[in-house]
């Protein structure tokens, strides 16, 4: 018996470009237009205010202790590229969280500061409990999560802590805020240590038939193999999809039970995800409020042996997808909250949310006028623009669609251009 194992190759540099397609071939192009911009802004001259920063007294950090802490960040992310740092944009929700602790002095450098993420929330995709576990500047000498480094002496004597919370949401853009941060041991990851991972989608009722969509939902639960329900990251070596997901809630949270207009929210609580899994589940279950599959189709989906290949469909959007808390245990964390610190953050989000609920005000009561005017037909198309892909006129049906790869035809595929290395071990070996 053997296995198979997938390793991603770290350099692209030898990769054989014939083996691309065009498509990959132009996203290659511009990664390294983008690459080529990045170097020519660091190579050049520096001007005068940079000059002046440079003779500015460096700030010495080994002056400090540190402290291994959690904190909670939210954010708005739907003009973001991404949570986490990519080559060819700055505009990331982790760039601007490492712009705000380098220039608060919290830290010296990522390299060093034990970082680790819970959640890598795709671009436009918000959070409002997003986890971050990292080394930052202590004012202390001791306590949990305290410790000195080589070469490093503590402020002995101090009390109070750095206002971590507060220091940051001075400098951060105003869709990203610092709500929590909490002391946690050393060895607490962020990403590995999290308990739970709990997911919010928001979308109108539309035409939905929400009791169809929650007898669906439910078939959800437990561990299954999910490769049809998300998008298989075999170029990054993920070859196993077994996830398990504990609870699925869909709720009305308008007071009009009925209106078309009326916003649901359906919460997806798991351990851990896939790539775009909570966004192809939402799409299906769109497919079954519309009455365009049966609310078996998630069994038939979850059910791999007999269906090995995905059939195609569009995913659903990620605007109104929010990474809603990442769950630690209460033995590891316990989360400090500032007062003054959330009224600020609630000051700032109340700012966002009037511009947006403005503009929601004004487009219903344009759409009550029009409505009136086409003599009361109803029209309940709300759900148009949350899912992708070419809306055909006669529907086809998800299991007589043209089907994607199956795992091991990527595998082969991957392996073929030399994205990933497969090496066969075998069962007995040690």
């Amino acid at each position: 018996m053997f296995n198979i194992k997938v390793n991603p190759r770290k350099a692209k540099q030898n990769q054989d470009l014939t083996t691309l397609t065009k498509e990959e071939l132009i996203e290659r192009v511009q990664q390294l237009e983008a690459h080529v911009i990045q170097l020519r802004n660091l190579l050049k001259p520096k001007s005068v205010s940079d000059k002046h920063e440079i003779k500015q007294k460096a700030f010495d950090h080994k002056k400090y202790a540190k402290r291994h802490v959690l904190l909670q960040v939210a954010y708005v992310g739907w003009d973001y590229a991404g949570f986490v740092v990519q080559e060819h944009t700055e505009k990331t929700i982790e760039a601007e969280l490492f712009k705000a602790l380098e220039k608060t002095r919290l830290l010296e450098g990522r390299e060093t500061s034990n970082y680790h993420r819970c959640g890598r929330t795709d671009k436009g995709v918000s959070s409002f409990g997003q986890g971050i576990s990292l080394d930052l500047r202590s004012n202390l000498s001791e306590g949990k999560g305290v410790f000195i480094p080589e070469g490093h002496q503590a402020k002995v004597g101090n009390t109070d802590e750095i206002d971590y919370v507060g220091i940051l949401n001075k400098v951060l853009p105003p869709e990203i805020r610092v709500i929590a941060w909490a002391p946690v041991s050393q060895s607490l990851s962020a990403r590995f240590d999290c308990r739970q991972r709990t997911y919010h989608y928001y979308f109108p009722k539309a035409n939905l038939n929400l009791e169809k969509m929650k007898i669906a939902s439910q078939f959800l639960i437990g561990e299954h193999d999910f490769r049809n329900l998300c998008k298989m990251d075999v170029g990054n070596g993920v070859i196993k999809f077994d996830r398990r997901i504990t609870d699925v809630q869909i709720e009305v949270i308008d007071d009009d039970k009925t209106d078309s207009y009326s916003m649901i929210r359906l919460k997806l609580i798991g351990q851990a995800f896939l790539w775009h899994q909570v966004r192809c589940i939402i799409a299906i279950l769109f497919l079954v409020g519309q009455g365009k599959e049966e609310t078996t189709i998630i069994q038939e989906l979850l059910d791999v042996e007999r269906n090995p290949r995905k059939p195609q469909y569009g995913m659903a959007s990620e605007i109104p997808l929010n990474l809603f808390t990442c769950s630690y245990s209460d033995d590891d964390c316990q989360w400090i909250y500032d007062a003054d610190s959330l009224q600020y953050v609630i000051s700032g989000y109340q700012t966002l949310w009037t511009e947006n609920s403005v503009k929601t005000t004004m487009l219903k009561e344009m759409l009550n006028s029009l409505e009136k005017l086409a003599g009361g037909n109803r029209i309940e198309n709300q759900l148009k623009g949350l899912v992708y892909g070419i809306e055909s006129k006669t529907y086809l049906p998800l299991m007589e669609r043209q089907k994607c790869e199956s795992l091991e035809e990527r595998i082969h595929v991957y392996a073929k251009r030399q994205r990933i290395e497969v090496i066969e071990t075998d069962d007995n070996c040690t």
